[in-house]
């Protein structure tokens, strides 16, 4: 029998290479699961950190949306107040809206008649709707591009935000 005790404790037994090598498969398993998750951990941190980058982000760009939105608001109402005061004007008689027309029949200045120093532009006065009408279409375009500037200077500040 001690024969057999030599062959069994011999490094070329088949128990004895099946036993190191399942040793060896589940430390490497162990390893491999490990780190796996602390491969996890890493990317719920990673992932942790820039949604609170973004969250930061998000956060800034919101309130220079609503700067500019109150910016907006106060040029938008200054102007509402122009227009109001323009239209009472109109309204009330104490501003008139002309328009520049050609003179249909030329009347011929004799050498004699002395030469005037003023506007010599023939000029016609509007209707009061007309000139309401003009100042809503003034004022919706002035509006428009108020909108426009404060929506191309959000999008300027807003594309350096990282």
């Amino acid at each position: 029998m001690p024969c057999l005790r030599a062959t069994m404790l011999s490094l070329f037994n088949p128990w004895v290479i099946l036993t190191l090598s399942c040793a060896f498969l589940g430390f490497g398993f162990q390893s491999y699961l490990l780190g796996e998750q602390n491969e996890q951990k890493r990317q719920q941190l990673e992932i942790a950190r820039l949604n609170a980058q973004a969250r930061e982000t998000e956060q800034r760009m919101g309130e220079v949306a609503q700067t500019y939105a109150q910016t907006l608001r106060k040029a938008n109402n200054v102007a509402k107040v122009k227009e109001d005061k323009l239209r009472t004007d109109i309204t009330s008689g104490e501003r008139k809206l002309f328009i520049p027309v050609q003179n249909a029949c030329p009347v011929s200045a004799s050498a004699d008649s002395p030469a005037s120093g003023g506007n010599t532009e023939t000029r016609a006065e509007l209707d009061s709707g007309i000139a309401q009408s003009l100042v809503d279409l003034t004022s919706r375009g002035d509006q428009a591009i108020r909108n426009l500037n404060a929506c191309i200077d959000q999008y300027n500040q807003m594309r350096n935000f990282k």
